[in-house]
């Protein structure tokens, strides 16, 4: 009976040794790939991410004010100013209106990035917890969240503030996506309440990228637009959600 023991002993510490062996053996593309497969969430950037436009840029020009801001949007998203200076910015540029607001949504189509809604149907389907993390608008943000079957309490977002006659009136700077450091916080406050294992950040902008660690990875979106930097940062860039879906069908 001990020599049987002895012998399952053996066996498991030879399995664990192998295991760790060929984890530390893994290119740091490998086991972002690991961490997907084995992730209990996943939180998406929406804006370039999984929708193909920039939301912010979208209503600039709808309501006049689009080359402005498309230039102050490609430098916060490389990283040049700090989040909160490029959205007060943008937005003290734009000034939308409720009613504007209104009307962009109703002419304005959402166009889903190709793949998107089979990777996160794969992904609940799986059980992983899916959110979106964006430094976009919630009013602009949830009706994508609707589109993808995502709960509105799963969408991290800022929330625009208008006067009773439905003027702009600034936007809530205590959202943490309001400001730099904002998504690493959110990450950080979601493993914290919901004790997610391994949580995966997906994106296409330098806020997606300081956002791991806390995640457990980061995986560079470029099939919209690619940012160098993004690219440079990022374990593993890909530009088709097909990846990540078929990197999901790969069993260990």
């Amino acid at each position: 009976m001990a020599l049987s023991s002895l012998k399952s002993n053996l066996q498991f510490a030879t399995l664990k040794t192998l295991s760790l062996v060929s984890i530390s053996a893994m290119t740091p593309q490998q086991s972002v790939k690991e961490v997907l497969r084995t992730a209990d969430c996943v939180c998406f950037d929406v804006d370039s991410t999984v929708i193909k436009d920039e939301g912010i840029d979208e209503l600039a020009k709808f309501c006049g004010k689009g080359e402005d801001v498309k230039r102050l949007t490609a430098e916060a998203m490389c990283g040049n100013m700090t989040f909160q200076e490029a959205l007060k910015k943008r937005l003290d540029i734009i000034r939308p209106t409720v009613g504007q607001i209104k009307e962009f949504l109703e002419k304005f189509p959402i166009h889903l990035t190709p793949g998107v809604a089979e990777l996160v149907k794969v992904l609940q389907e799986r059980g992983v917890a899916v959110y979106l993390v964006s430094g976009g608008f919630r009013s602009l943000i949830d009706p994508v969240a609707d589109l993808l079957s995502i709960p509105r309490s799963n969408v991290y977002a800022n929330r625009l503030k208008f006067y009773f006659n439905g003027e702009y009136a600034g936007f809530d700077e205590n959202e943490p996506t309001s400001r730099s450091g904002g998504k690493p916080l959110v990450i950080r406050r979601l493993k914290e309440q919901h004790g997610y294992q391994k949580l995966v950040m997906i994106g296409d902008g330098a806020t997606d990228a300081e956002a791991s660690p806390p995640a457990d990875a980061f995986i560079g979106f470029g099939g919209n637009v690619v940012r160098e930097e993004v690219q440079k940062r990022a374990p593993w860039f890909v530009t088709s959600f097909q990846e990540l879906t078929d990197a999901l069908k790969v069993q260990k």
